[in-house]
């Protein structure tokens, strides 16, 4: 019978070392990418930084217009927009795109360009006017510091783009988007000053103050 061999703890030890398995070396980790400088606001497709606002911009409206092709539907976007300087100073503008942004970049830049002067009397109007266009028409009467603006939809963001505060609006013609925002602009470039109205009447300045 074969002489058998004998492994005693003490020399199994070693053994036991050899077989252990090597550490795993440390994964180096590669320095994560700079992240490219984020723009507030709009900026659409142009990325040269941010642009100044002058005042405010509102989106009255967006619409969605499909045209049906052999390949399915393709879907382009008109904008109404409505800017201005919040001292006097409104305009409008309307632009088309395939792009919402690009729809809205474009009629931004019309509003800017159409802006207009507005008489106005403190935070108020000067007096009672109205206005249309098309099927839109719009009364707006001066109110006490205080009221706000009593209008919504397409008159509220024009006045508040011209920095009118306090006053009565109602709109009792047609409910489009547009024809109320003209006809609103409208109303706004038929105030005139007391002065003015005045003089229209072959009226001195002094007889006004005597009154």
């Amino acid at each position: 019978m074969a002489d058998e061999t004998v492994v005693t703890e003490t020399e199994a030890a070693p053994v036991a070392e050899t077989l252990a398995p090597t550490p795993a070396v440390a994964e180096i980790s590669a320095p994560a990418p700079a992240q490219a400088p984020s723009y507030g606001g709009f900026r659409g497709r142009d990325d040269r930084g941010p642009r100044e606002v002058d005042g405010v911009e509102k989106v009255v409206h967006i619409n969605r217009c499909a045209k049906v092709v052999k390949g399915g539907r393709r879907f382009s976007f008109s904008a109404l927009v409505v800017s201005g300087d919040t001292k006097g100073k409104v305009g409008w503008g309307f632009g088309k795109a395939n792009e919402v942004s690009d729809a809205i970049k474009k009629a931004t830049e019309a509003s800017r360009k159409n802006r207009f002067s507005v008489h106005l009397k403190e935070s108020t109007i000067p007096h009672e006017v109205t206005g249309a266009h098309g099927g839109g028409f719009i009364m707006l009467k001066p109110a006490t510091p205080g009221t706000g603006i009593i209008a919504g939809g397409g008159a509220r963001a024009v006045l508040e783009a011209a920095g009118v505060k306090d006053v009565i609006g109602k709109s009792l013609g047609s409910s489009n988007h547009a024809n109320v925002v003209k006809a609103t602009l409208a109303a706004l470039g038929a105030l005139r000053p007391a002065d003015e109205i005045l003089r229209a009447r072959g009226k001195e300045i002094k007889e006004r103050k005597a009154l």
